[in-house]
């Protein structure tokens, strides 16, 4: 498909704004797949709030150009696909690593976390973290222990004292009985 130079000056300046706004982004080749893939790929993707675009190479080197990522266009080679993640960066990696080993097609090739490039392997960690709610929760755990164990010994100091007293009160009752 042949396109004009005005329409791939809007390609790339949305791709450009797409690059800007993601958390996240996941470059994979996807040689050999078939339409009907590509269009399931896309629907799961979208239900999980991440865009895939398929841009030409030296398309997607100019709209790389101004990002915090620009040093990722030297790696865009072969059929891309770039997979925009705007919500949260692990759950979109656990979607396209499980699309990647249920389609041998598409093939994970990197990824941008901030303005960073992740390899493979980290993409592969990233899907294995768990999901952000249970992080929160982890991290909150984490932040009532210690003030739970600083309640729990301060309680013990007035809890002997009380133990103490209950002893002298018992003695006294049994020397008094006596």
């Amino acid at each position: 498909m042949r396109l004009d130079r005005q329409k791939k000056e809007k390609l790339v300046e949305d791709v450009q704004g797409k690059f800007k706004m993601a958390k996240a982004t996941f470059i994979a080749e996807y040689k050999g797949m078939k339409a009907v893939e590509m269009n399931e790929i896309r629907k799961v993707l979208r239900d999980a709030s991440i865009d895939l675009k398929i841009v030409r190479n030296t398309l997607a080197r100019r709209a790389v150009k101004g990002t915090r990522i620009e040093h990722i266009s030297e790696k865009l080679a072969g059929a891309t696909a770039i997979a925009f993640s705007y919500n949260d960066p692990a759950q979109a990696a656990k979607t396209l690593v499980q699309f990647a080993k249920d389609t041998p097609n598409l093939k994970l090739k990197m990824g941008t976390l901030g303005d960073k490039i992740i390899s493979l392997e980290e993409i592969k960690g990233l899907a294995e973290l768990p999901p952000r709610e249970v992080l929160i929760g982890m991290f909150l755990a984490t932040l009532k222990s210690p003030s739970a164990g600083l309640v729990g010994v301060l309680s013990g100091v007035p809890r002997k004292f009380l133990y103490a007293l209950n002893a002298i009160q018992t003695k006294k009752a049994e020397g008094q009985q006596q």
